[in-house]
């Protein structure tokens, strides 16, 4: 594991530090205290209980529909971005697609760019990059008086970097991940205490995933813990599972393997996570096992498809639950965790852990052991299972819906793409309703044999893709929901159809508003009560990410990724017609490129378009002349 410091001398990186602050836990509660703030987003999901909630009211359902644009910036590419700016201080910390470009703007100035990172990548990274050249995004660390603040970053070609926050000067880049096997890495990274977590991604190339900490301020690895294999590679606390033995606790990584098949047994982890420092445990969830033919692989296939509850110090593993024994049909479970503390049916005060999860359920835990409260169906259409044993924590298959050898399965629901996805979504805690973008697509599924070759796709099943029974199968429309969920009660609020899948996810606010990008270009405001549509505006491409809400000297404002791509776009990106393409992504989405094309920038929005541009000799060269 190589570790590169840069020519950047370490006593001009520590004259640089802005924000002084004691030991790593100190740095956390500074963290903390910072995502309290609504001045700031300072990591993906707003805060540690990932919930994309604001607290903001100056916008709200009474004047939404009042948003202008107030500046807008264009990355230059025009690949898939997903994920969200991070917002810290007066400045907007940007990311792209591959090659991973970074910039910093001055939000009294935005048309300025502070300063701007475009790394140098191995070009083959691209070639072996499952579902288009995605990033979800950054991490912030706040500095210790040694090491400067930092920006976190991952890179495709599995590099992981830190950045001087003020100056966007390299402090320390390791390798994470190897191309060669097909290894890449698209996850926003994650700053807990004096740690940056790091999954990793590439299970549809035969990859065994992993995740790792590594020390912030060095770039030492400091753990990792693997998805599959022996106990001590997963890192299984001696009380594993304790209170939930009949989840599995030692010896089932390899036991529920055949042979030596969890050396290529997918689990990757390339989502969101989310933090509790009550607990200090670090919750995410694991992916799809590989290949996805089912066949190929018998057993239970321990510990993809599961929530793990690691210690944010060691790794070890207190709790992991797998929701998808044998996984059959690519329902990656590495969706958001967002955290809440909510009274249960019994009227107990509950630390919970909500996930909607691509295999058609959504989840509630108890984030402190990992007993299971609830498992809801997202939608009444999921039919690959009849229902979740909240006791055993087993799903109740329907045979029919099953993807075995010489079984051709039709209108599977949900596809592969799961009825969700990537999406980072949102919980309002006064209404204790969860906002969910959801897809609506089902799928048929023949699979087939192949070898195992490094660095080579290791699916073994063509997919075909169309929308779900409540959309517009004929012409390929209604394949996406926008949902509000209780997980105490199971019942749903509201939901509403879209045209395609609400890919990005959600951002509540106290101002009774939820905002969402999608598929087709637009960024909407629903009101959280009933669902009801209160305004959008047309973007210059598709969102595939979540929107933002910060305040700045007074004006709230919303922030948006565009640039359409991601797995739904992956025929419009690189113009594929074959409806099996993409992994089944052509066909489900041969409408899209109807409605919008490619592009990749951020538009900012606030009430009646206040901008710092009002004062038009903001950023004016004449200011600053003969000075």
């Amino acid at each position: 594991m190589s570790r590169l410091l840069n020519s950047v001398s370490m006593l001009a990186v520590m004259a640089l530090a802005p924000l002084a602050v004691g030991t790593g836990a100190q740095a956390n509660d500074k963290l903390v205290e910072m995502s309290k703030s609504e001045d700031n987003w300072v990591m993906p999901g707003k805060n540690y209980d990932s919930n994309n909630y604001s607290e903001l009211t100056q916008i709200n359902k009474d004047n939404v529909k009042n948003l202008k644009v107030s500046w807008t910036f264009s990355t230059g590419l025009l690949n898939g971005h997903e994920g969200a700016p991070l917002v810290v201080g007066n400045k907007m910390y940007i990311h792209t697609s591959f090659p991973n470009n970074t910039f910093a703007l001055d939000l009294d100035d935005p048309g300025k760019i502070l300063w701007q990172d475009k790394p140098k990548q191995n070009p083959a990274a691209r070639a072996v990059a499952c579902c288009d050249l995605v990033n979800r995004g950054l991490a912030y660390w706040p500095g210790d008086g040694k090491t400067p603040a930092l920006i976190l970053k991952t890179q495709l070609d599995g590099n992981v970097a830190a950045l001087n926050a003020e100056t966007g000067e390299t402090v320390w880049k390791v390798e994470n991940s190897d191309i060669k096997v097909g290894s890449t890495l698209t996850i926003a990274p994650y700053v807990v205490k004096d740690k940056v977590i790091i999954g990793s991604s590439g299970a549809e190339l035969g990859v065994r995933g992993y995740l790792t900490a590594y020390d912030v301020k060095t770039g030492e690895q400091k753990w990792r813990a693997y998805a599959t294999g022996p106990d001590k590679d997963l890192l299984l606390a001696d009380d594993f599972n304790i209170r939930n033995a009949h989840y599995g606790q030692k010896g089932l990584g390899t036991a529920t393997w055949e042979g030596d098949a969890w050396k290529i047994g997918g689990g990757t982890n390339w989502g969101w996570y989310a933090y509790d420092p009550g607990t200090n445990l670090i919750y995410f969830g694991t992916g799809n096992p590989a290949p996805w033919n089912e066949t190929m692989r018998p057993g239970d296939n321990k510990w993809t498809m599961t929530i793990f509850g690691r210690d944010a110090d060691t790794g070890e593993a207190k709790f992991g639950y797998q929701k998808t024994p044998h996984d059959e049909w690519d329902y990656a479970g590495v969706n958001v965790m967002m955290l809440s503390d909510q009274k249960d049916k019994d009227g107990k005060m509950r630390k919970l852990l909500t996930h909607p999860d691509r295999n058609g359920i959504v989840y509630t835990l108890d984030r402190t052991d990992g007993s299971l409260v609830s498992a809801n169906k997202i939608d009444d259409t999921v039919n690959v299972f009849k229902s979740v044993d909240l006791k055993s924590g087993q799903p109740v298959r329907d045979p029919e819906y099953g993807t075995r050898m010489d079984h051709l399965a039709k209108d599977i629901c949900p596809s592969a793409m799961g009825y969700h996805n990537q999406g980072h979504d949102s919980y309002d805690p006064k209404r204790q309703a969860f906002f969910m973008g959801i897809n609506h697509i089902c799928m048929d599924w023949e699979p087939f044999m192949l070898p195992y070759r490094a660095g080579q796709f290791f699916v073994g099943a063509t997919l075909n893709m169309y929308p779900g029974p409540k959309g517009d199968r004929q012409n390929y429309e209604g394949l996406g929901q926008i949902k509000s969920y209780n997980a105490i009660t199971g019942k749903f609020n509201w939901e509403k159809m879209e045209r395609f899948a609400v890919w990005g996810g959600t951002t509540a606010t106290a101002g009774n508003v939820v905002l969402y990008g999608t598929l087709d270009g637009f960024i909407k405001a629903r009101d959280s009560d009933n669902g009801d549509l209160l305004w959008k505006f047309k973007l210059p491409s598709g969102a595939i990410g979540y929107p933002i809400t910060y305040s700045h000297k007074g004006t709230q404002y919303v922030a948006i990724y565009y640039g359409v791509g991601g797995w739904p776009g992956v025929g419009l990106v690189f113009d594929l017609a074959d409806p099996t393409a993409g992994l089944g992504a052509v066909g489900a989405f041969k409408k899209l490129a109807n409605y919008t094309q490619m592009g990749g920038g951020v538009v900012v929005f606030s009430l009646d378009g206040k901008s710092p541009y009002d004062n038009p000799n903001v950023g004016e060269y004449e200011q600053h002349a003969g000075k």
